[in-house]
């Protein structure tokens, strides 16, 4: 018997969502207490940059957590990443991640004192180290939590956000590959298989024989 491979729902955030959490880190009016907003107010500029990232570029927790300032590259918008088996890449950003890079860079980035040997780091936690792969995952659930709270939002469902709204505006399931740095090609299409039909559907009605004027 054919194995059908279960079409997994991929749970994903819609544009409206995208836009949500953004602005609710950017206006800083989802939190709380005074002393929540307080804290928050220092990590701003970090977690925007961070989603904002992780949104439009569709990269891993790990690939984020091990950012050097000098992995990235505003002349052409570029980021160099460590992939999963340890190759490097590089992957290039829109202008509003450079925006929120450079203002995380010149701004909050600045006030750090890096703990000895995370110097280079480009993303720090408020002890001055470099971010923690958890702290990354925890801050992308609390503000996830504040905005879309029916939807379990992970740093993974952040990539597969990005991943969809990738292949819906391109439709080339090899630049998602390459781009979410998938090895084996049939990762992406097991994963967005549920896309894949939405695609199809369209060949319904694009020939249309009976049509003379062709």
């Amino acid at each position: 018997a054919i194995k059908m491979k279960k079409d997994k729902n991929i749970i994903r955030m819609n544009n409206y969502e995208v836009q949500a959490i953004l602005e609710a880190i950017d206006n800083g009016n989802c939190y709380t207490s005074e002393r929540q907003r307080k804290y928050n107010q220092k990590t701003r500029g970090r977690d925007l940059a961070i989603l904002t990232l992780m949104l439009n570029t569709g990269i891993r927790v790990s690939e984020c957590n091990g950012l050097d300032l000098n992995d990235v590259d505003f002349i052409v918008n570029s980021l160099t990443i460590v992939r999963k088996g340890g190759g490097q890449d590089i992957i290039y950003f829109n202008d509003d991640v450079a925006e929120t890079l450079k203002d995380y860079i010149n701004g909050e980035r600045e006030y750090i004192n890096p703990v000895e040997g995370h110097e280079s780091a480009l993303f720090y936690s408020l002890q001055g180290k470099r971010i923690s792969i958890s702290a990354i995952e925890n801050l992308v659930k609390k503000y996830a939590k504040m905005v879309v709270p029916n939807k379990k939002i992970t740093p993974h469902k952040l990539r597969s956000t990005y991943g969809t709204a990738l292949y819906r505006e391109t439709g080339d399931i090899r630049l998602v590959a390459d781009v979410l740095g998938h090895e084996n090609i049939n990762t992406t299409i097991d994963y967005y298989a549920a896309i894949e039909d939405e695609h199809k559907k369209q060949a319904r009605n694009a020939v249309n024989f009976k049509n003379k004027d062709k």
